[in-house]
């Protein structure tokens, strides 16, 4: 019996990705016009059925509390009205946003006559598998929609009935612009077997993006027979330097770790040049204790208050995504991007100072997708960027690094004009 469900589950997958590969030949040449129209249809379907959306959310929040979820993965999880209009926002965003494919990013002539020009094209069927978010669902189909890609989703069980709700809407607005519908699906099942089954299609499947916790990241990375666009930690760091402004350090302090705390651009460790510390960091730890974060340091930040716990080595590369923030001091700025180096992830860094030459050195040296100098890490997100939205953050070195956008969910090809050109022997 065991083996039947398997193989019925497999072929399920398959039918998902055969009738994704055709709806993403038709949508390679699909005009703008038509893309926009769906992303705005959908956009406006979400808003009628938002008390349709908020009962299927609210039975995925239930069911959460039921099953005893962090605050974190509970705040990732629930909808609002505001939420809600913030996904539609973000699906008319990427309408507005233009049209990467046939986009000519580079052209030449060859001695010989050859015209060459390098032109942006669809990736093809993207795989998309992530957890909690449900907001997911609306900006994974909506930029994969855009690049002219078919979408397979698979969220996690924990907001299966809110991912349903929010993708019957883009559905409704690929019909109404006359798109294929199976453009974007949705894995109906919560079984986990079938993220091995999409994992595997790499006959149909072009990429995968997972999003989603350290245990998810490293099975697809494991398993995929395709390539990943991915990060497996978000440890992000803010280093003050002893030319920092005060006020500027105290105010991106507490908004990088406690705007939110369950996203992958929150700071979890702080460093403070040793210079500066005794004036610097008792405000800004005091504004964090205040907050509700628990903070952990080594011997000196202990002795500057006495609510610091001891760090442990585990700290500094711990992502929390929760209330809880390690605190480091460091001589100085070659310090600094060593201990980025040696226990980051490569995902954001932000320098706060207001000597240039030592944020120009962090700029260039520090080798993460996104580098930051005076602003806060909860900056990194595609819609902050101008995206309109995100599929994910890559922290690989492909062509898709950082936020991954409409323009990184496309590839190129080349377009050879001649004139009757035959290649000598």
């Amino acid at each position: 019996m065991a083996t039947a469900l398997q193989d019925t589950l497999a072929s399920e997958i398959e039918a998902m990705g055969r009738k994704a590969r055709a709806a993403a030949t038709a949508l390679a040449t699909a005009p703008r016009v038509l893309k926009d129209e769906a992303l705005r249809a959908a956009a406006a379907t979400l808003r009628r059925q938002e008390s349709a959306v908020l009962a299927a959310n609210e039975r995925d929040v239930a069911a959460g509390r039921a099953r005893q979820l962090t605050p974190a993965l509970l705040d990732r999880l629930a909808l609002d009205s505001k939420r809600i209009a913030g996904i539609a926002r973000s699906l008319e965003a990427i309408a507005e946003l233009g049209d990467p494919v046939g986009q000519e990013i580079a052209r030449w002539q060859r001695p010989n006559g050859l015209d060459i020009a390098r032109v942006r094209t669809p990736l093809g069927v993207i795989g998309v598998i992530y957890e909690s978010r449900p907001n997911v669902t609306a900006d994974a189909g909506g930029l994969c929609l855009k690049a002219g890609n078919a979408v397979i989703l698979r969220g996690g069980s924990e907001s299966s009935h809110s991912s349903a709700a929010i993708h019957a809407c883009l559905v409704e607005g690929l019909a109404t612009a006359g798109l294929p519908v199976d453009a974007i699906q949705l894995v109906a099942t919560t079984d986990r077997r079938a993220v091995g089954h999409l994992l595997a299609l790499s006959r149909y499947v072009d990429v995968i993006v997972p999003r989603g916790g350290r245990s998810l990241i490293e099975r697809v990375q494991a398993e995929a027979r395709m390539p990943v666009f991915a990060h497996l930690d978000g440890i992000c760091h803010v280093y003050l330097h002893s030319s920092a402004d005060p006020a500027m350090a105290r105010a991106i302090a507490l908004n990088a770790k406690m705007r939110r705390t369950g996203i992958c651009g929150a700071m979890e460790t702080l460093l403070c040049d040793r210079s500066v510390a005794g004036a610097l960091l008792p405000p800004i730890l005091d504004d964090l204790a205040r907050a509700g974060c628990e903070l952990v340091g080594d011997a000196e930040v202990m002795a500057l208050d006495p609510r610091v716990g001891a760090a442990t080595e585990e700290d500094w590369r711990t992502e929390y995504l929760d209330a809880i923030l390690s605190v480091k001091l460091v001589d100085g700025l070659e310090e600094a991007i060593g201990h980025i180096e040696a226990h980051g992830s490569h995902h954001t860094d932000s320098i706060v100072a207001g000597d240039q030459g030592a944020a120009a050195t962090f700029l260039a040296r520090v080798d993460s997708a996104i580098v930051m100098h005076n602003a806060s890490t909860q900056f990194a997100d595609g819609g902050e960027f101008g995206m309109g939205a995100e599929i994910g953050i890559s922290t690989g070195r492909m062509h898709a690094r950082g936020p991954v956008g409409v323009e990184q969910l496309t590839s190129f090809k080349y377009q050879v004009r001649g004139n009757g050109q035959t290649r000598p022997g």
